[in-house]
């Protein structure tokens, strides 16, 4: 997803885009490392596999979002804190964790994309999804996008993609620790 460039320090938009970033209208001037964006959706979610307010919430911009599928939680998460407060609480309540196991950056324009595993441990769910970020050029994420590989029926017990061999690919079956 790296984006590449044609011409010298100049990055073309296949749309003609002016390097004016659809999503926020500023300028994407600053360019992140690849390493710092994953190396900041890595710590958020060590962050929120600690259930720690403080840590998981310092990621964030303060007026941050977190948006989920249609009929997921109450809507969207508003705000660093409150997003901070609700993974602290699947933490302590649904014994929640999370891994990553894929990672795409798009420096140029501040963005990634993950694949990441979701233990519900005390339900016994594995969710499993991918999400896409958006940065601040202050290298904080200012926005998540989450997308389910299924939509969350409360029969299943393994949410993913139907037919996909996770085992086979490396992806995590159980909780780290287990």
């Amino acid at each position: 997803m790296a984006a590449h460039s044609s011409g010298i320090g100049k990055e073309q938009d296949p749309c003609g885009n002016d390097g004016v970033s659809s999503m926020t209208g500023e300028a994407q001037s600053e360019v992140l490392s690849w390493e710092l964006m994953e190396s900041r959706i890595r710590g958020y979610f060590d962050d929120c596999n600690s259930g720690d307010v403080a840590r998981i919430a310092a990621n964030f911009e303060p007026d941050g979002v977190h948006y989920f599928p249609p009929g997921t939680y109450e809507g969207p998460f508003r705000g660093a804190r409150t997003i901070a407060e609700k993974w602290h609480t699947a933490v302590e309540t649904l014994g929640s964790c999370w891994t990553v196991d894929n990672v795409m950056c798009d420096p140029p324009r501040r963005r990634a994309v993950i694949e990441w595993t979701h233990f519900k441990r005390a339900q016994g769910i594995v969710l499993r999804g991918d999400e896409w970020y958006e940065f601040s050029p202050r290298g904080l994420i200012r926005e998540i996008r989450a997308y389910y590989a299924s939509p969350q029926d409360p029969a299943l017990k393994n949410l993913e993609l139907g037919g996909f061999d996770y085992a086979s690919r490396g992806y995590p079956l159980r909780p780290p620790g287990t």
